[in-house]
């Protein structure tokens, strides 16, 4: 049997969907991401799942406070990209707002501040992250290494 004469395409999967600039919306954004990643064959419980949840958690929740305009939603985008289904790759997450004047960045922790750790978690877990202006608002992005389960055997 011979190699295939072309490389193989990237395995590429997206997910998007809009959501209410709310709290209420914030939430069910997670649980979408971890019904979507299920699907994807990343099974909640895993750390890929736990950490894409907790940063999703995160950028939606700030995109419902900060980011609020009366009668604008914001936008989960995930995309997964990889080699193939059972290869490595990257989970990028981005979460788009209408606001663009109110720029996510990393601040000195008050002492026993009750807020502002949030984007402390998300350099913590991502591999990368970053803010990119858009024609209405921004999008706050995040990625993470993807590495996906072994092939079953056959």
């Amino acid at each position: 049997m011979t190699a295939p004469s072309h490389p193989a395409a990237p395995f590429v999967r997206m997910f998007t969907q809009r959501f209410s600039c709310t709290l209420r919306g914030a939430r069910l954004a997670r649980q979408l991401a971890l019904v979507c990643l299920d699907d994807w064959g990343i099974p909640e419980g895993t750390r890929l799942s736990d950490d894409a949840g907790l940063l999703v958690a995160e950028l939606a929740s700030n995109a419902a406070t900060h980011g609020r305009v009366v009668g604008r939603d914001f936008e989960l985008r995930m995309t997964l990209l990889g080699g193939d289904p059972h290869a490595a790759g990257v989970l990028r997450l981005e979460v788009s707002d209408p606001r663009r004047e109110c720029r996510p960045a990393l601040q000195p922790q008050a002492y026993q501040a009750e807020s502002g750790y949030g984007l402390r978690i998300v350099d913590g877990l991502a591999a990368d992250w970053g803010v990119m202006d858009r024609v209405i608002g921004k999008t706050v992005w995040a990625e993470l290494a993807a590495v996906r389960a072994p092939a079953p055997a056959r």
